[in-house]
This record gives C-alpha cells, structure tokens and sequence, in this order.
C-alpha cells in the first residue's frame, strides 16, 4: 500500500543494540511465532571464508616477550642491589650528587647604561672571567674554554725587551767605559776580518798546481812512451803466472796427517784451560780489590755530578742565546759606537745612528719571537 496509509511504528523502530541473554530467553516463547515464519539469518559467504576455521591455537609471540640486552641488564641489576646493601654509591649516582644545583629562582643581572658614572669600573686586563655554570654542563655542551697549555706561559727567552746599552755608548761617556766599548768592537771587527780570510785562503788557487807547457806536453806524450815497455814486459809475466799456478796447485793438494790434527786439536784444548784458569784467578783476585773499586766507582759518580752540574750550566747560558728557528742564522746586530773624536759635549750637537726599526726588528729575533730573516731582493 501507500506509505502515508502506513503507521509510524512500522516504518520506523528503535535500535537499543543486542539483548541480554536472560532478556532473550524470557522473550522467545512470547515472539516465538513471528521468528519460525521467516528464514533465519546467516552470515555473508565472504564473511565466511575470512573467518578462522582451524583448531590449532595459533603460537605464542616470542618476540614479543623478548627484551634486548636482557640477561646484561639483569646482572647489571643484581650487581647494583649487591653494592646497595654493601652501602656503596655507584659513579654514576655519585657524579649526579656531586653536581651543583643550579639557582633558578636567581635572577638575572641587568646590564646598567654605559652613561651611568655609577657603574662597576671594569678592568680589562684584570683576571679572567670565571665560568659560573656547571662544569659537566660546559663540557656537555661544548662551551667549555679550552685549557691553556702551560708552554704557552714560559717565555721563549729570559732576555728583555729592551736592553739597555753599554755605558761607553752615552753621549758624553767616561773614558775607560769608552775604551772598554771601543775593544769590544774591534774584537767583533777582528772576528770578522779572520772568517773573511779564512773564505780568502779556501778560495785561493796554488800557483803550483797551474798548468805550464812542460805539464801540457807530458799529459799529452802519456800513454804512447808506456805501451812498448808493457809489451816487452808481457812474455815474462806470463812465465811467471804459470809457475805460480803450479806452485799452487801444489799447495792444494798437500794434506793434514793425523797426528797433526791430533796436535792441533791438543793445543787448542790446552789454550782453552789457559784462559779459563786466568779467568778464575781473575775473579779470585778482584775480590782482594774491593778498596780500589769502590774509589773508582766514586770517583765516577763525582764525575757524573759534574758533567750534570755544567750540562745544568750550559743550558742556563743557552737561554739567552738565540737559537736556531730557521735556515738561516741570527747575525748580532753591529754595535753602534762613536770614536773619540766624533764624541760630542752636547745632546744638541750629538749625530744620531742606527734605526730604531732595525733594532727592534733584531730584538724579536734575538728572543726567539721570530725568525732570522734575509731581505727580499
């Protein structure tokens, strides 16, 4: 029929979800009837197929009741409950305990105005500044400053940086300072001169060794005057060479009989004994030199202290000697003197020599701060 004829409750239901089992069984034998009339409900054949039909529980998960590192974590466990009972704190716990807590109810600092006349003075070559978080966080982090090797603090040379001149070289000097700077530049000029000479006479050529007309016309006749005296000489020295091969062969062949082994063999053993008897009346006889060899080995330790206090002398006096840093070597600057007649009374009338460049320059190289240099050409 139409469906406005219909009434609403059978058009419409309410679906209160599945009943009970009890609610079920109490409803049957009252809708028993009205069920029997229809077909009962089955289940879609694809619904069917996905369901499982096997009697054969399926198997246990054993990964799933796995645990990486199991059996370590457990020994790791029992060793932490056996130093537990023993009362002894792991270092890891330890590390935790020894840190500083950090003061997060402390507020932070606010930069005052640079035009405050009121503000901290703030020293700038004054001590460094202290990190005031935690280590083990600087170092997690990679904040932390990088320790300053203690090479870094050692001077490279105990010179100063400025040295102060010789009081021959003033301006209106005494005369025996003047004469005693005076000396020591002619020992440095005379020092020079010798290694000059000594390039001088290493370069020199001999006269002797200088080629002449007699010496040309030997080096060239040398070799055909020569050649007849080596073929007279060469029948005789082949007669010569045979019998030295004869008398060789004879040698070869001449053997050891056996008493002469025997002897040898004697004499051997005999040297043998010889020595070993020396030996052990050697032995026998240091014992007797006890006295005499503890004066020696003193006198060795004496010298040993006093190769190692001038060794210690020697390194001393190497500090304030430049040393070598490159290929070339550090030539002393020349020393700046006047002669007596080129003094002067007066600052006034006093010519000045030298650069103050070039001797700061060899001052840097005189302490180790730089290497010798050569002017680039």
């Amino acid at each position: 029929g139409l469906l406005s004829e219909k009434s609403d409750d059978s058009l419409f239901f309410l679906d209160v979800g599945q009943p009970k089992k009890a609610e079920q069984k109490v409803a049957e034998p009252v809708e028993e009837k009205k069920k029997r009339k229809g077909k009962a409900s089955r289940p879609l054949r694809i619904d069917l197929i996905l369901q499982h039909d096997s009697l054969v529980p399926p198997p246990k998960d054993v990964l799933a009741y796995q645990q990486p590192n199991a059996k370590k974590l457990r020994r790791i466990a029992q060793k932490a409950e056996q130093l537990a009972a023993k009362g002894v704190v792991p270092r890891r716990q330890k590390q935790l305990l020894n840190r500083r807590p950090l003061d997060r109810t402390a507020k932070k600092a606010v930069t005052e105005a640079n035009n405050n006349p009121d503000r901290d003075y703030y020293d700038m070559w004054g001590q460094e500044y202290k990190d005031a978080a935690d280590p083990w966080y600087l170092q997690q982090t990679g904040k932390k400053r990088v320790k300053r090797p203690e090479k870094l603090n050692e001077k490279p040379s105990v010179l100063p940086a400025v040295e102060v001149i010789a009081p021959g070289g003033s301006y209106n000097p005494d005369f025996f300072s003047h004469q005693a700077l005076l000396q020591e530049a002619h020992e440095v000029e005379v020092k020079k001169q010798k290694e000059a000479d000594k390039i001088e006479r290493q370069l020199a050529v001999n006269r002797e060794d200088t080629a002449t007309e007699e010496t040309v016309f030997r080096e060239q006749v040398e070799g055909l005057v020569e050649e007849e005296n080596e073929e007279e000489a060469a029948p005789n020295g082949e007669e010569e060479e045979g019998e030295d091969v004869v008398v060789g062969a004879i040698s070869l062949a001449e053997k050891k009989t056996e008493r002469q082994r025997k002897k040898e063999r004697a004499e051997k053993i005999k040297e043998q004994r010889r020595l070993a008897s020396r030996r052990q009346i050697g032995q026998h006889q240091q014992l007797f030199q006890l006295r005499s060899i503890k004066a020696s080995i003193k006198q060795q330790d004496q010298k040993t202290k006093a190769k190692q206090k001038q060794r210690k002398a020697n390194q001393e006096a190497q500090k304030a000697q430049p040393r070598r840093l490159g290929k070339l070597k550090f030539q002393a600057q020349d020393l700046e003197v006047q002669l007596s007649d080129e003094l002067a009374g007066s600052l006034r009338r006093l010519k000045p020599e030298g650069s103050v460049l070039k001797d700061r320059f060899k001052s840097l190289q005189k302490r180790n701060l730089i290497e010798p240099r050569e002017r680039a050409k």
